[in-house]
């Protein structure tokens, strides 16, 4: 559609909806309406649901037989995963899996609605248990609950009416109880504690005097909760408070070929196609974490401004989808980055930002709290888990301050060629560290990693206004590697943008040392992205003075010239 504005697009698409789209005749003088409520979209908030949502069904992702086998075998066990991965929409699978047969009463609830009442017990019980009542009603259509909680909880008391409660109805009927319980480690100190000691309190009455089998689902596996009582003015472990867990099971993310059909479900019922390598995109920058591979296709094929549904979906389009959710902050992406807040998330990802190993090493419940919030990868050496996630990072610890950086891109753009003048924007990046370094990194939480993050704030300010930067880091890489994509001038032969490698070091040792080993990794990194311009920054933290650490030379490596920037 050459030729049209945005908004001429924008109201082809509404008219051909309403024009396609089931609904009344429009008669004269009534409103003619569109309902889409028929079409089928990828869905980013709650549960899955399969009428309305493109969706990978919820008991293909985890070993059905097996979860069958422990409710049969009457096991008390956990699911856990990270936020907005699926676990909430395969409890509800489950429940209708397992009342479906027959042969159990499967109850879902969500212990959230007491996370209000704080440590509150007796006002986080009531919660509890009216909500249980009302689930009760609509799952089993029965109101034995709600007939006995006001009771049950006025003559127990709150740290008993729960197992009473659960006791009584599952004496109620010969059919065993099954509760799901989603959403437990929203509950803290003394009123989480109540809820797990009282479920182990009725476990050896099971199944006849008490749930035949009951999951517990939340981002954290329970034997690693630390609850803080206040009570006992004691730290008590998930562990001992429930030590009748048998399993923990964690939902995966996506694999390629769940990926490939949910997107394969969009093609077949709208006739959009994905080009291979935009599927291939999906992949790489989600990994699979389903809120992020919907967020993404969703972010391109419904709310994308310049793609007709009778278009392809290419690969450009799933990049600027994805600035667009990491500019955006969806509450996915902003929940995850408030946790860069805490210091059990600064002691494992500060390293992975600057590339250093500590010296003591980290400790195993940090490393294990992060892979459980989905921050860094499962598998292999510890990183960030997708290369969103390594985008959002570092834009969040230096949230704002770019727009406190007194640069323009203006001035570091050839007016005639429109090509980003590196050479410039690298030359009073190193004047601004010199003069203004010590005060920043003062600010920042991660300070270890601040000189890395200070200059991708300077360049997010430069390149936010049209170009983007590509970032890998990891632990004992010993490095950052930055690649600024700048479109419309092309660095050589068979590219369509400027691509610039910077790379990072931390000067350790000699710096001739440093430098060598940088030059290597700078060169290796131009040839893997295809970029013809290189240069090296080394940032000196030693006590020695400025005029010894700031300089700057070009060096031949493997026949390609870089830049070497000492700081």
């Amino acid at each position: 559609m050459a030729g049209y504005s945005r908004a001429d697009r924008s109201q082809a698409r509404s008219d051909r909806s309403r024009s396609n789209s089931p609904g009344p005749a429009a008669y004269p003088g009534t409103i003619v309406w569109c309902d889409n409520s028929a079409m089928r979209f990828f869905n980013t908030s709650g549960p899955v649901v399969a009428a309305k949502h493109y969706c990978i069904p919820p008991l293909e992702r985890l070993d059905l037989h097996g979860v069958l086998q422990l409710v049969g075998r009457e096991r008390y066990f956990v699911l856990h995963a990270p936020r907005q991965t699926g676990k909430t929409s395969v409890l509800l699978a489950l429940k209708d899996e397992l009342n479906r047969s027959g042969g159990y009463r499967c109850v879902y609830i969500n212990v959230e609605v007491g996370q209000a009442a704080g440590e509150d017990v007796g006002a986080a019980t009531r919660s509890i248990l009216n909500h249980t009542a009302r689930r009760a009603q609509s799952t089993l259509n029965n109101d034995f609950v709600a007939n006995i909680w006001p009771e049950a909880l006025s003559r127990a008391g709150p740290y008993n009416a729960l197992e009473e409660v659960l006791g009584r109805w599952a004496e109620a009927d010969p059919r065993p109880l099954v509760l799901l319980i989603d959403e437990i480690d929203s509950l803290i100190g003394d009123t989480l504690l109540a809820v797990l000691r009282q479920l182990r309190a009725g476990y050896d009455q099971r199944p006849t005097g008490f749930p035949q089998s009951v999951v517990l689902c939340g981002v954290r596996d329970v034997r690693d909760y630390r609850i803080h009582s206040a009570t006992e003015k004691a730290l008590v472990t998930g562990g001992s408070a429930f030590n009748i867990k048998s399993e923990s099971l964690r939902l995966g993310d996506f694999s390629r070929h769940d990926v490939e059909t949910l997107l394969a479900q969009h093609t077949g019922e709208t006739g959009q196609v994905f080009d291979p390598d935009a599927g291939e995109a999906i992949w790489t920058l989600t990994q699979g974490q389903p809120w992020l591979v919907n967020a993404l296709a969703y972010q391109a094929c419904f709310r994308s401004e310049d793609l007709e549904q009778d278009r392809p979906v290419t690969a450009g389009v799933i990049r600027d989808a994805a600035e667009e959710l990491v500019l955006r902050r969806d509450t996915h992406l902003d929940q995850l980055a408030d946790k860069l807040r805490e210091e059990r998330v600064r002691r494992v990802v500060e390293p992975v930002l600057s590339g250093e190993t500590p010296a003591g090493g980290m400790p195993d419940d940090d490393v294990d709290y992060v892979r459980d919030l989905g921050l860094i990868a499962r598998d292999g050496p510890i990183r960030i888990a997708n290369p969103i996630y390594r985008e959002i990072v570092p834009r969040q610890l230096v949230y704002g301050d770019q727009d406190f950086l007194s640069q323009e891109t203006a001035w570091y753009v050839d007016l005639r060629s429109g090509r980003l003048r590196t050479d410039k924007l690298l030359a009073a990046f190193q004047t601004f560290f010199r003069e203004h370094s010590e005060h920043w990194l003062e600010r920042y939480q991660y300070r270890e990693a601040g000189p890395q993050l200070l200059l991708q704030a300077f360049l997010q300010r430069i390149v936010n206004s049209g170009g983007r930067i590509e970032r890998e880091y990891g632990l004992g890489r010993m490095r950052t590697d930055l690649l600024v994509v700048w479109p419309g001038a092309p660095t050589g032969p068979g590219t369509d943008s400027q691509r610039i490698v910077i790379e990072c070091k931390v000067r350790h040792g000699s710096l001739e040392g440093t430098v060598a080993a940088g030059l290597k990794q700078t060169r290796a990194y131009m040839d893997r992205c295809a970029a013809e311009e290189g240069h090296l920054i080394v940032f000196d933290r030693s006590s020695r003075p400025w005029r010894d650490k700031v300089f700057r030379c070009e060096e031949t490596e493997a026949g390609a010239m870089v830049t070497i920037w000492g700081m």
